[in-house]
């Protein structure tokens, strides 16, 4: 019996479906929670004040310490990975960059212009970066969902597009969602980063792995300090750790990230208590620039460009895939969740822009996984076999 409930945990865990299944209940119990009798409670609990936090400058709530703390540890994952494919995978040469990163950066920016001018005016117009954003958990969850319905290729083209648009959302928060910039603590985080190189060149075996540790707390805390968001000290720690080494805190990170940090991110950010009429959110530019950014602008910004640049001969398609294929994997790239629910907690401070901003993140990608899912089946070709895993 425990080696059976073993191995249904250790394939629940390997599973690419598993994230995004984890993170659809927690939302779905956030909800929940947050709108029962007890809801006022559960709101409260995670901005409870931490006794002694404040006092050395620390976050100081359980929402700021999973967003701005324990999100470092997701960043560094994001940016291990980025690392890995820039230097060994689907980004390592220009030929098979070329195509992700045009759909990505297009998709980045299609999703902003259409906030952009929608709420132009308006005064709400720093949310432009919350509908750029592609979930890769979700995103490759669905579309292993569908099995050999969908190309292999056509997954490694979504896995890279995802990866270079978190590295897109990463410089949108470090350049525009950052506070006032402090001088002397980048020049702290600047020095962290010499010493992480240095470590790597002369600091031996198991005395490296403890320093550099050390060094990424504090260049983390210096981050913290220097009007630059924390989490991009994740992003610098990865980039500093050596390509062969990359598996090893892979390996590390991975099932905490994915299995606590995740999910208690979306506990803490999905606690949206819902307005007594639901459709009044829709009254709201920020909700219509988010929905039609995600679930319109995302994909055609990927496809249009994309497809134009296949049409003259500049790219090709990912290998047995279809156009019509092609179309439903940039309609899955507008599910944005992660990553938009992140933005919009640096974006607005103000709790009704925030709820309108969530909700309108939620329907727009469930319906982006509703409506890829669908388009990819019904794009799938006829015969079993003809596509590859």
């Amino acid at each position: 019996m425990y080696r059976k409930l073993r191995y249904s945990l250790y394939a629940f865990i390997h599973d690419s479906r598993s994230v995004g299944m984890l993170l659809l209940a927690c939302t779905f119990i956030s909800l929940l929670l947050c709108n029962l009798g007890a809801g006022q409670g559960y709101s409260q609990f995670w901005h409870l004040e931490i006794p002694k936090l404040h006092a050395v400058y620390l976050p100081h709530t359980p929402v700021e310490l999973i967003n701005d703390l324990f999100m470092s540890v997701f960043f560094f994952l994001a940016g291990m990975e980025i690392k890995r494919e820039l230097i060994l995978g689907e980004l390592a040469s220009p030929k098979k960059a070329a195509l992700p990163i045009v759909g990505a950066v297009c998709g980045v920016a299609v999703p902003a212009i259409v906030f952009l001018l929608l709420n132009r005016g308006t005064g709400f117009e720093h949310g432009w970066g919350i509908p750029t954003a592609t979930d890769i958990a979700f995103s490759i969850g669905v579309a292993a969902l569908l099995g050999s319905k969908v190309p292999y290729s056509l997954k490694i083209f979504l896995t890279a597009l995802a990866i270079i648009d978190d590295l897109c959302a990463i410089l949108i928060i470090a350049l525009f969602y950052g506070g006032q910039i402090a001088g002397i603590w980048l020049l702290v985080a600047a020095g962290c980063l010499v010493l992480l190189w240095g470590v790597n060149k002369a600091v031996p075996g198991r005395v490296r792995h403890g320093a550099r540790i050390i060094l990424a707390l504090v260049l983390w805390y210096a981050t913290l300090h220097s009007g630059i968001h924390p989490t991009i000290a994740g992003i610098l720690f990865a980039f500093m750790i050596p390509v062969k080494e990359l598996p090893l805190y892979e390996k590390k990170v991975h099932i905490p990230v994915n299995f606590i940090i995740i999910p208690l991110f979306a506990l803490a950010n999905t606690c949206i208590l819902l307005p007594d009429n639901i459709a009044a959110v829709w009254q709201s530019t920020v909700s219509w620039g988010i929905f039609l950014g995600l679930f319109i602008g995302k994909p055609l910004g990927i496809s249009l460009f994309c497809l134009m640049g296949v049409r003259a001969g500049w790219f090709k398609l990912p290998a047995g895939a279809s156009r019509q294929q092609f179309i439903g994997i940039t309609i899955l790239a507008g599910i944005g969740f992660t990553m938009s629910i992140f933005v919009t907690s640096l974006a607005y401070t103000d709790t009704g822009l925030q709820t309108d901003a969530k909700l309108a993140i939620l329907i727009a990608s469930i319906l982006a996984m509703v409506v890829g899912y669908g388009w990819l089946h019904a794009a799938a070709p006829g015969k079993k076999g003809e596509l590859s895993k």
